[in-house]
């Protein structure tokens, strides 16, 4: 070994042996060994090909700054958290092997060679359906618990109620009624229960049913490999610790430019069960933690890596981290999110940590920025391919941004995503840059998002709107404590089939969007401040602007609308202005919003080949008229030349312009001296809170009216009477001439069920 303060290269292999020199033609057989070789600092690790397994993370300190972990040229390395497991099986009746197993990791998961074996489940596996491969609401009924066995072995997936993410538990027992005892929920900050409908159960020996399922009982693995095939002619291997890697310092002793380069890190485990810390008052729950797990750093930089088959989050910046960057490198088939930037909620000036958290006005810290240095900043992710993410988790994203400050995401493609690609939870403390990104086929298995999603309920935020409106008007500037510095999203491409190509979300304060273009969704805007949105292209779709604050501030011009603006408890004045825009539409609708824009045009955008994805208007397009710009249509997405040619592109949808009709909104009608309307679409329904299609909303109810009487207020959704639903407001009207004394309602109110008596 070489002697303390002198530069070391150390090379490994999986064949070497760690009482070696550490020189190429004797190389250390593992990473601890060669973690251990001194000087630990500035120390370049080149890693040989073939796969270093690990039992525990190897974890670098402040002892390791200056160190370099590569592959050697032209190497393969694959750094597994799996182990090969002991088993010794026989042939049982139905197909099913039994060995002897000792399996210490409760999440665990089983593969042989490149395939993830599935755990005994009902309904069975198919990768084709969403959410979750399939689901079945009759997944825990009490005919089929009557069935198992063993009930307590069970877990439980599903969706939240709103379709807001994922919901697990473990089965403890069974009641008098026969239905199942179950602990768990705590995977979402605004937990609702499981869903009705979307949801399965796993590790059931009797749903042990199908070539390729597991089950374990904490003594005997059973294995239905099928086709007359003896698993004794091959390995098995169990996955292993959630975090692979380990870069740990402080804010006071960070370690420092480390580099990780050209590596494959695989097979870790999973995480749901600790996902239970809840960001702020965002709707998520996360887990701490990633295949790289990085807190307390500077200067870490992870370039060329593949991140693949994976049980929770691919890469991890926790607390504080300082010009950190991930780089030409993909992330496919994890169990979480994809790289995650979450600072610390020491950081935060009067943190609350859940949507319905308060604090007295008094009572809250006016002091601008963070209160800390614990939390990612001057970060980012560029020229990167993240797909194929959250098979597990459902409350996810491609780039997870939370409780940082100057974040940029660039040049990256994101896609196959259970929810939203990019999401920021809140306004602390802006000033992040998404830029040349290509993100689409997002929320894929839950619902109310968008490509890009963010909240920002900071410490303007009330549940209560007039709350927010009072104290604005005393405090001007009261919405950029947190949400210091402009968000920016521009040059990217976006594209959401099940919600807004641009979902800004409860609060969302200080954002500029400029030069996206948007194939489906359109942009949304709900209660913020401080929003510019100019200069984008939003083809077949439009504008949605939902529950605005007073005096909001927002300015929407310069943009090439492909429909009418869809706006949902939106009062005069609209922001600051909502003028000079170009609408593809043959007519203004009767009575629309746009009619009132003096300086806004209809018209022919005169595309340049939409068939192909260029958007860009001819020389000859009226929207250059109203200061349009054009900008570039080929950048969007990764640009790194082996990933670019990995990549998928988004569906251009078919084009003809000026061909949208003009969507209509059903009216409120009569009922009990006040106001009702079914409920409409996923945009009526984000606004409530409820989901699309589901309940009456009361549009007004008069005090001394008989629908006031019964209890029900304006803007409450009626979701059922007496446990029987109904989702129109007419068949409401017809079943309901008068609301009996004693009747139960239950409601939506203020984005929570409720239950009250007539």
């Amino acid at each position: 070994m070489l002697a303390a303060g002198l530069a070391a290269t150390v090379y490994v292999s999986p064949d070497g042996d760690d009482s070696a020199s550490g020189s190429f033609d004797q190389p250390l057989q593992t990473l601890a060994a060669a973690q251990a070789v001194e000087p630990r600092a500035h120390k370049r690790v080149i890693l040989l090909s073939g796969t270093y397994s690990l039992t525990e993370p190897l974890r670098l300190t402040p002892e390791d700054s200056g160190s370099t972990w590569t592959a050697g040229d032209g190497e393969f390395v694959e750094i597994s958290g799996a182990q090969i497991l002991d088993l010794n099986w026989t042939e049982g009746e139905g197909g099913i092997w039994t060995s002897p197993a000792k399996i210490d990791r409760e999440f665990a998961q089983l593969y042989v060679g490149p395939d993830r074996l599935t755990l005994a489940r009902y309904p069975n596996f198919d990768p084709a359906k969403k959410p979750y491969g399939g689901t079945a609401a009759d997944a825990i009924s009490p005919e089929r618990i009557k069935t198992w066995s063993d009930p307590t072995t069970g877990r439980v997936h599903g969706l939240h109620r709103a379709d807001w993410g994922g919901m697990h538990y473990r089965i403890t027992g069974v009641d008098d009624k026969g239905e199942a005892i179950l602990e768990g929920g705590h995977q979402n900050n605004r937990s609702s229960g499981l869903h009705k409908d979307q949801r399965f159960v796993e590790n059931i020996l009797e749903e042990l049913d199908e070539p390729g399922e597991w089950f374990y009982d904490g003594k005997t693995l059973h294995l239905m490999p099928g086709n007359d095939v003896d698993p004794n002619e091959f390995y098995l291997e169990v996955s292993g610790p959630p975090n692979l890697i380990e870069i740990m310092g402080t804010a006071e002793n960070p370690v420092r430019d480390i580099t990780l380069s050209g590596l494959s890190l695989t097979r870790s485990g999973l995480t749901y069960w600790q996902t239970n810390e809840p960001l702020l008052r965002s709707d998520w729950m996360i887990h701490r933690g990633g295949a790289i797990f990085a807190e307390g750093v500077e200067s870490i930089s992870i370039d060329d890596l593949l991140l693949h088959d994976l049980g929770g989050n691919g890469i991890f910046f926790s607390g504080y981290a300082k010009n950190c960057s991930v780089t030409r490198s993909q992330i496919t088939r994890v169990g979480a999110s994809g790289v995650s930037f979450v600072g610390l909620p020491s950081a935060v000036r009067t943190p609350a940590f859940n949507y319905n958290q308060t604090h007295k006005f008094e009572d809250i810290d006016m002091t601008p920025g963070p209160k800390s240095e614990e939390y990612p900043s001057d970060c980012r992710v560029e020229d990167c391919l993240i797909n194929d993410i959250g098979w597990m988790e459902k409350q996810v994203a491609g780039v997870q941004i939370s409780m940082a400050s100057e974040i940029t995401v660039r040049s990256t493609s994101i896609y196959d995503c259970p929810r939203a690609g990019i999401n920021i939870s809140e306004g602390t403390w802006g000033g992040h840059l998404i830029e040349f990104c290509d993100v689409f086929d997002t929320v894929l298995e839950t619902g109310d998002h968008g490509s890009f999603n963010s909240w920002g309920r900071d410490r303007f935020w009330h549940p209560n709107r007039s709350w927010t409106d009072e104290k604005m008007a005393e405090m001007p500037h009261f919405m950029l404590l947190d949400a210091a510095k402009p968000t920016i999203l521009r040059n990217s491409r976006w594209r959401c089939d099940h919600g807004w190509d641009i979902d800004l979300d409860d609060g969302s304060t200080n954002y500029i969007l400029e030069n996206n273009l948007c194939l489906n969704g359109g942009i949304k805007l709900r209660e913020g401040y401080k929003r510019i949105v100019r200069n984008n292209i939003t083809v077949g779709n439009g504008f949605h602007p939902h529950v605005w604050y007073k005096n909001s501030g927002d300015i929407v011009s310069q943009n090439i609308f492909g429909s009418r603006h869809k706006p949902i408890r939106v009062g005069e004045p609209w922001g600051q202005s909502v003028d000079h825009n170009l609408y593809d539409l043959a007519a203004w609708p009767e009575g629309g919003r746009e009619s009132t824009e003096p300086g806004s045009i209809l018209g022919d955008p005169l595309f340049t080949d939409p068939a192909k994805g260029d958007f860009t208007p001819r020389l000859d397009s009226p929207a250059y008229g109203i200061g349009f710009k054009a900008f570039p249509m080929e950048r969007f997405g990764v640009q790194y030349a082996p990933l670019k040619a990995a990549a998928r592109t988004p569906v251009i949808p078919p084009y003809a312009p000026q061909g949208r009709s003009v969507d209509g909104v059903e009216a409120a009608i009569d009922w009990l001296g006040g106001r009702i309307k079914s409920m409409g679409d996923i945009n009526e329904a984000s606004a409530y809170g409820g989901r699309a299609s589901t309940g009456v909303i009361i549009v007004d109810s008069p005090a001394g009216s008989l629908l006031y009487q019964t209890g029900l207020r304006g803007r409450d959704v009626l979701l059922a009477v007496d446990g029987k639903t109904f989702n129109s407001s007419a068949e409401l009207a017809q079943a309901f001439k008068t609301m009996p004394s004693g009747t139960e309602l239950t409601l939506l109110r203020d984005q929570a069920t409720i239950k009250i008596k007539t």
